[in-house]
């Protein structure tokens, strides 16, 4: 055995040099090939790829690397087709055809392909996240999950879908997407057939028949299946309303929900049902209509049994097993305590919303938004029989032309 100057060690073998690296022991035939290797203990990564800044140690790897972004792909799968810029990542994939998994989790039982795959499970079990975002505070078991993560910060995003111009920071989030385009949703909910095109969708919208319901706000009490839904909520608290209709002056928490109501403006209905001819403003409106025609009644109330086409609908059903709430002064009855109360005001005569050109109050500042149409001139519902316009929906109904026997 000899000493070398490099740091490492080399032998002979029948007749053949051979550098042994002294920090793992691996060996090299070359003492070039040894040097290269150093560098992954050292942790200096020369070699940066100049449009996401990942890094290597060697130059054969960045530009192996840089094939993703060039979206070459030489090696396919025989048997789905599926393409690959490397051999390695082709012959990895296709232990999954094979249904080989010999790597299990002795905690939860789950099995994997590959050895890396559960070395990177079983992170979740012990709960080290030691990777954390400067700018956010999030963290992440893996260090590679934390470079893509920031990737949000940077608002970086390579992957372009061609079809719609979307862009993402990974590239199976962009795959994910053009699932969308190809109308593929191979994932069907056995109990109302709606069909999703990732299994994490599904899973989510099964939440919905379950009646679990893990999110609930802080401030109210109320819980939602979806975490998206309880943030959506939770504007109702803050009173921000930053989106406005030009036309009637109604104010929204997000942007999606001013689109959706100027859709009722406009007037246009572009979702005809085959059966009956019923048109609506909005896709998911006629597929929810479409479920009458089906029969299809999925969501049953727990107590009575009474189904329903609608979660919205199973919800609104089972508060009345919860106990109608009722007015005291007039008998009135309401499902939620909200409803009541603006009731009540009524009865109370407060007005605490009142107008600043001519002083009419109003016992909610959404019919003081209405009223303040009158002075503002805008006429945004007009009657397809006559064309005369009116400042209010409901004026323009009682103002419509009945037919003369």
């Amino acid at each position: 055995m000899f000493d070398s100057t490099d740091g490492g060690s080399f032998s002979l073998r029948k007749g053949e040099k051979t550098y042994s690296c002294d920090e793992c022991g691996k060996d090299f035939t070359r003492a070039e090939g040894l040097k290269r290797h150093k560098f992954i203990h050292s942790g200096v990564k020369p070699y940066s790829c100049d449009l996401c800044g990942k890094s290597f140690v060697e130059a054969g790897d960045l530009k192996t690397h840089q094939l993703i972004h060039s979206g070459v792909k030489p090696y396919s799968c025989d048997l789905c087709g599926k393409s690959f810029t490397q051999a390695g990542h082709l012959k990895t994939h296709q232990v999954i055809h094979s249904g080989v998994k010999a790597y299990s989790c002795d905690l939860c039982g789950k099995s994997f392909t590959q050895a890396g795959g559960l070395k990177t499970h079983q992170l979740i079990h012990s709960g080290v996240k030691a990777y954390n975002c400067d700018l956010c505070g999030k963290s992440f078991t893996q260090a590679q999950s934390l470079k893509t993560h920031q990737l949000v910060h940077s608002g970086f995003k390579p992957y372009s879908c061609e079809l719609c111009g979307k862009s993402f920071t990974r590239a199976g989030h962009l795959k994910m997407h053009q699932l969308i385009h190809s109308g593929f949703k191979p994932y069907s909910c056995d109990l109302c057939g709606k069909s999703f095109t990732q299994a994490g969708g599904l899973k989510t919208h099964q939440l919905i028949h379950s009646g679990v319901q893990v999110y609930s706000c802080n401030l109210c009490g109320k819980s939602f299946a979806w975490a998206g839904d309880l943030k959506k909520h939770q504007l109702i608290h803050s009173g921000v309303k930053a989106y406005s209709c030009d036309l009637c002056g109604k104010s929204f928490a997000w942007a999606g929900d001013l689109k959706k109501h100027q859709l009722i403006h406009s007037g246009v209905k572009a979702y005809n049902c085959d059966l009956c001819g019923k048109s609506f403003k909005r896709a998911h409106s006629l597929k929810t209509h479409q479920l009458i025609h089906s029969g299809v009644k999925a969501y049953s109330c727990g107590l009575c049994g009474k189904s329903f086409t609608r979660a919205h609908s199973l919800k609104t059903h089972q508060l009345i097993h919860s106990g109608v709430k009722a007015c005291d002064l007039c008998g009135k009855s309401f499902t939620e305590a909200g409803s009541l109360k603006k009731h009540q005001l009524i009865h109370s005569g407060v007005k605490p919303y009142s107008c600043d050109l001519c002083g009419k109050s109003f016992n909610r500042a959404q019919n003081l938004k209405r009223h303040q149409l009158i002075h503002s001139g805008v006429k945004p519902y007009s009657c397809d029989l006559c064309g005369k316009s009116f400042s209010l929906a409901h004026k323009c109904v009682r103002g419509s032309h009945t037919q003369v026997h």
